[in-house]
C-alpha cells in the first residue's frame, strides 16, 4: 500500500511571470518570423529566460552577442527589452540592416529621462548594476563620463561629481524598490538639490511582483522564485523573500533545479516567477512537488495588472516590410 503524501499548501504570487514589456518583446521575434520566415536574428537574449530562448531558437530565431555576427543583411535582426546603447541602431543603419526595436518602453522611458537631463546641463547618476544590459544600454546613450553609475551606499559616499553642474538620478527599471529607495535616500542626503525622475523608474512589473512576494514570504516555510539566474528581477524576488522572513528562498527554472533536501520538510510553499519566466515554467514546479505531496494552490494577489504595449512599428501593418527589401 503506497503511504499517503504529506499535505502542502502553496500560495502563488499574483502577479508573477510575464510583464507587457516581456510579452511585447517575445511577440516582436514571433511576429518577425511570421511576416518574414525564418531566420529572424536577434542581439542579445531577448529576455532573460533560457526556457524562451530555446523556444525561440526552434522557431527560427538566431541569437547573436554582435551585429557583426549577422551574415545576411536582408534578414530582421531584433533588439533585446533591455534596451541598447546608440551606437547599436547606429551600426544598424549603417550597415542597412531592416533592424527592428523591442526595447521596452519603460527602458525607453529612461533613456529619454537621460537626454532631457543631459541637454540641460545636468550629471546623471544612475542607480543600478555594472555590466547588466540594460544599464551598458542606458548609459550608452550619452557620451562617455555623462552618467556615473551608483551600485551600492559606498559608491554614495565616495561620489564626487563633476563640480558646477546639477545633479539628476534615473534607475535600472529591474531594481530592488527597497535597496533602490536606501540609496536614493542616501544620495538625496548629500545632494539636496538632486532632481528626481518626474515618475518612478523602477517599473510597475518588478514594484508589483516584489509586494506580492512581501505578502508571501512570511506566512510560508519556503519560497521558489521561478527566473534565470541572469535575470535582475528575478534574483531580487530572491532577495526580497530573504528579508521578508521566508526560510528558505531559491531561484530555480526547473524542477531539476530543485533542492529536495531544503524543501523535504515544509508545510506550505510560496511560489512566484521573474518577469521573464512564462506560466508553464510554475506548472511544471507545482507539477513536481504535486509527485510529493498532496498539493492544494491559493492565489495571494496585491495587484491587477492590464499595462498593455503595442508592438513595434515595423511589425505592426501586414505586410510591414519585405526582409528582402
Amino acid at each position: 500500500m503506497t503511504a499517503p503524501k504529506p499535505p502542502l499548501e502553496i500560495l502563488l504570487c499574483a502577479p508573477r511571470g510575464f510583464c507587457a514589456g516581456v510579452v511585447r518583446a517575445i511577440d516582436a521575434v514571433e511576429k518577425a518570423l511570421a511576416l518574414h520566415g525564418a531566420p529572424v536574428f536577434v542581439r542579445h537574449e531577448i529576455v532573460h529566460n533560457k526556457y524562451v530562448v530555446e523556444s525561440l531558437k526552434r522557431k527560427g530565431a538566431v541569437f547573436v552577442a554582435e551585429l557583426s555576427e549577422v551574415p545576411d543583411a536582408s534578414r530582421p535582426v531584433i533588439f533585446s527589452a533591455h534596451g541598447v546603447a546608440k551606437s547599436v541602431p547606429a551600426e544598424a543603419r549603417a550597415r542597412d540592416f531592416f533592424a527592428i526595436d523591442a526595447t521596452c518602453p519603460l527602458v525607453t522611458k529612461v533613456h529619454r529621462e537621460a537626454e532631457v537631463h543631459y541637454k540641460r546641463g545636468r550629471h546623471i547618476l544612475l542607480v543600478g548594476h555594472a555590466g547588466h544590459p540594460e544599464v551598458i544600454g542606458t548609459m550608452g546613450q550619452l557620451p562617455e563620463g555623462a552618467i556615473t553609475l551608483i551600485e551600492t551606499l559606498d559608491d554614495v559616499a565616495s561620489l564626487a561629481p563633476p563640480e558646477g553642474q546639477d545633479l539628476a538620478y534615473v534607475t535600472q527599471t529591474t531594481l530592488s524598490v527597497d535597496d533602490t529607495r536606501e540609496i536614493v535616500l542616501a544620495l538625496q542626503a548629500r545632494f539636496p538639490a538632486l532632481i528626481a525622475p518626474h515618475k518612478e523608474d523602477i517599473c510597475y512589473a518588478t514594484t508589483n511582483r516584489q509586494e506580492a512576494v512581501k505578502r508571501v514570504a512570511p506566512l510560508v516555510d519556503g519560497l521558489i522564485v521561478v527566473g534565470s539566474p541572469n535575470s535582475s528581477n528575478s534574483q531580487r524576488l530572491r532577495e526580497v523573500a530573504e528579508r521578508a522572513g521566508c526560510p528558505i528562498s531559491r531561484l530555480v527554472l526547473r524542477t531539476d533545479e530543485i533542492d529536495w533536501s531544503l524543501f523535504g520538510g515544509i508545510r506550505r510553499l510560496g511560489i512566484t516567477a521573474g518577469a521573464s519566466a512564462p506560466e508553464v515554467l510554475v506548472e511544471e514546479i507545482i507539477d513536481a512537488f504535486a509527485e510529493r505531496y498532496e498539493v492544494t494552490v491559493e492565489t495571494v494577489s496585491t495587484a491587477d495588472e492590464s499595462v498593455f504595449f503595442p508592438l513595434p512599428r515595423e511589425l505592426r501593418a501586414e505586410p510591414a516590410r519585405s526582409a528582402a527589401e
